[in-house]
């Protein structure tokens, strides 16, 4: 089952161009299905980096002369290469390539920013565009049921539909959004399994960590501690290990788009806590794989934090997916008041605070000194991303 995505419009804008696409994205989140959607019907040729022989074929290529090279890989209109963070030289072979002005639209696809962002930085300056892909945004997953009228607005979806929405909503929390845990009949297992070595194997295989195992008990505790700020010298005294080893995995976790770090808005350091992080997980379904808590229960005892890292995460998604126009925050004082998320694009600032039920308990500190209104942001209306980012 293909559930469509929001990225395929962008995608196939970037594809009317000259420059070479990069598609980036955590591993499973449907990076070479969306290719393989929009170019069906169109002469292309795939490459996937993960498989030996596929490496070779590139290699033996990027010896030729670039006329020769794309001849030899079969004349295509469209080079996809998979994994391409597996061979170090390849965004340098491809700028060659790109500078020939050959008759082929390049499409790097890759798991990890590790090493594929900083070779395309070097060598592709200028000739990229690129496309982040994240697990599935909970409008994408909705307009794919077969109950949801397909051009009906999405504020009307959630008032003529409140009750699957509301299951779906509950559902999304538990599995979160990787297309395969959505359509997945035992969707514990796979998380299970998707959390496991699988989704940090780009991690372990630049060999900066020895075992699996840290990596977990370091995950473990983030997804305890989410909506929290994150103390990086608790998490090292925790685990025993030195503060740069931590601040070294969760960098690797960033760049592997497991997690994402919310840093704190302040225009004024005496009054506003301006260095603090916290983290969340990209998907909510990983995070709680890495506890062993799928209850689809409402009254479930992290009900709260667990909105709080599904909202974030939406607006993250579509914030990334899009390109990044808005920056994102939460904003704590130092008397201690607190907004969940802040927003800027541009000259533009909003803050909300993320509640899944209850009464509004925080905004009049920001509003003092902000002049903005806090809105607020609960179970009742989950198509928060495209509102929150005023898209």
């Amino acid at each position: 089952m293909y559930i469509q995505r929001a990225a395929e419009s962008r995608l196939l804008g970037l594809l009317g161009g000259r420059k070479v696409v990069i598609i980036l994205g955590a591993r499973q989140v449907g990076k070479t299905t969306l290719v393989q959607r929009v170019l069906a019907g169109r002469k292309v040729v795939s490459l996937n980096f993960d498989i030996e022989i596929d490496k070779m074929r590139f290699l033996a290529a990027a010896s030729l002369s670039p006329v020769d090279a794309i001849n030899s890989l079969g004349n295509p209109e469209y080079l996809v290469v998979d994994e391409a963070q597996r061979l170090p030289e390849t965004a340098r072979v491809v700028k060659g390539w790109y500078d020939a002005s050959l008759p082929v639209k390049i499409l790097l696809l890759g798991s990890s920013s590790l090493e594929l962002l900083n070779h395309a930085a070097e060598s592709l300056t200028g000739r990229n565009e690129k496309l982040f892909l994240p697990p599935l945004l909970f409008d994408e997953v909705i307009r794919s049921r077969d109950w949801c009228p397909e051009t009906m607005p999405l504020s009307d979806i959630a008032r003529h539909f409140p009750e699957p929405v509301h299951t779906g909503l509950l559902q999304s929390l538990a599995f979160g959004g990787y297309p395969e845990g959505v359509t997945s009949i035992d969707k514990p297992a796979l998380l299970r399994n998707l959390s496991s070595d699988y989704l940090w194997k780009d991690i372990l295989q630049t060999g900066l960590v020895k075992s699996p195992d840290l990596i977990k008990r370091l995950l473990s505790l983030l997804a305890h501690q989410i909506g929290a700020e994150v103390s990086v010298h608790e998490l090292a005294t925790q685990l025993h290990m030195a503060r740069q080893t931590v601040e070294r995995y969760l960098d690797l976790l960033e760049q592997t788009w497991v997690i994402f770090r919310l840093p704190s808005y302040s225009t004024n350091p005496r009054k506003e806590i301006a260095k603090s992080r916290k983290i969340y997980f990209w998907d909510t379904g990983i995070r709680n794989a890495l506890l062993g808590t799928f209850s689809t229960d409402e009254l479930r005892p992290d009900i709260g934090s667990l909105w709080e890292n599904w909202v974030v995460a939406e607006a993250a998604k579509r914030n990334a997916s899009l390109g990044g126009p808005s920056d994102l925050y939460f904003w704590r004082s130092r008397a201690q008041s607190e907004v969940d998320l802040v927003v800027r694009t541009g000259d533009r600032l909003r803050a909300f605070e993320i509640k899944w039920k209850g009464r509004r308990t925080a905004g009049r500190a920001f509003r003092a000194m902000y002049g903005v209104d806090v809105e607020r942001l609960d179970a009742g209306n989950p198509f928060i991303a495209d509102s929150v980012l005023g898209t």
